[in-house]
């Protein structure tokens, strides 16, 4: 088995490479523990993580858990209509003290029933009136860096890094014209793959599977020769790419009542991939998004959804069908995508699984070796 050295060795060498030398990654990027180790402390503790979209919690009192790494987090609408985040902790035991989505006024620990209210300030806790370092205001519960950018929260445990709309900047003129802040959410559901997030990411980020693994579903209307690719080395934080979509394809081209776009941008898509693990596909009448957590090298938590444009569902006369017909097509590409990603693993894990060259149409996947080659070989 390589070691961490001997593996940051060949993706530096690797990184250095122009896209027309280079290959995907070595194996062991994807399959080595200590690797993740590595990834969890220099890339994940260090960067903003997307836990979905505003408009899922959008009334006083909802909230919805995530998994920050290995901390837990409750992300709330406030009383001030605000968003906020807290540590998904009790501060008596450590019990966790939510699951899921819901409503509510106040959080109550199911071990000890001690009682937080939205702000995250301890209101209650029975039978610690005997007990002399019990401070009530010393005790609410942890907060979380949260930020909104473009309609997304951001979550980080890192107090250093800039804000996400700096982080970010570079990418709004790409993004800024469709508005997507105001979409709708329409879904959005956890899942769990057995395959690398690495793999997962880069699948997302290349465009050269689309005529093959998807070729009854997003590859059928995909054009080759209007697939443009942000050049290497232009962002840190992100890459993207765009692509058109041709007449009757089931999403990506722009409704009669889309008054916010032209020209090609009625039938053109962005498809940002936010380091490391936020991706999306933003097109001028839907987005779909995933927001990846590593679960071990080999698991992937996976946080799915999709929103409309506000005319798609406004001139609908059939609302909940509408959405059921756009979910069940955007499940399709998921089940494609899976079971290739969940491939590629197992492949990986093979004894005779090799590297091969990258095409063109991969040249985010180099992009991203790239950036993992800074972060996991930064002091």
């Amino acid at each position: 088995m390589q070691t961490v050295t001997a593996i940051l060795d060949e993706l530096q060498a690797l990184a250095a490479k122009p896209l027309e030398e280079a290959t995907a990654p070595p194996k062991a990027l994807y399959t080595s523990p200590e690797i993740l180790a590595l990834e969890q402390s220099r890339i994940f503790n260090r960067s903003w993580q997307c836990a979905g979209r505003a408009d899922e919690i959008p009334a006083v009192g909802d909230y919805m858990c995530f998994e920050l790494g290995a901390q837990p987090v409750i992300v709330i609408r406030g009383q001030d209509g605000i968003i906020h985040a807290r540590a998904n902790v009790c501060r008596h035991r450590m019990m966790r003290l939510v699951e899921g989505r819901g409503n509510a006024r106040k959080f109550t620990c199911p071990y000890h029933a001690w009682t937080y209210n939205l702000r995250g300030d301890l209101v209650a806790a029975p039978h610690m009136d005997r007990t002399a370092c019990f401070e009530t205001a010393d005790l609410g519960l942890l907060p979380v860096r949260c930020e909104i950018f473009q309609g997304w929260i951001y979550l980080t445990l890192d107090q250093n890094l800039p804000p996400v709309s700096a982080q970010l900047a570079p990418l709004v003129p790409m993004i800024e014209r469709y508005r997507q802040q105001d979409y709708v959410t329409i879904f959005s559901e956890e899942h769990v793959w057995n395959t690398n997030w690495k793999c997962l990411t880069e699948n997302f980020m290349e465009s050269y599977h689309l005529p093959v693994a998807h070729r009854s579903t997003v590859g059928a209307h995909f054009t080759v020769d209007e697939n443009d690719i942000a050049e290497s080395g232009m962002f840190d934080c992100f890459a993207y790419q765009t692509f058109t979509k041709s007449e009757g394809a089931p999403v990506g081209r722009a409704h009669p009542d889309n008054d916010r776009l032209e020209g090609r941008w009625r039938h053109t898509s962005v498809m940002p991939t936010i380091f490391p693990s936020h991706m999306y596909v933003l097109g001028p009448d839907h987005l779909w998004y995933l927001a990846l957590q590593p679960d071990g090298p080999s698991r992937t938590r996976i946080r799915y959804g999709a929103a409309l444009a506000p005319e798609v569902l406004a001139a609908s006369n059939d609302r909940d069908s509408l959405i059921a017909e756009k979910k069940a097509f955007l499940d399709r590409v998921q089940v494609e995508d899976q079971h290739v990603v969940e491939g590629i693993f197992k492949g990986a894990m093979s004894p005779l699984g090799v590297p091969g060259p990258l095409s063109w149409m991969e040249a985010e996947n180099h992009q991203f070796a790239q950036y993992l080659a800074r972060q996991l070989l930064a002091s």
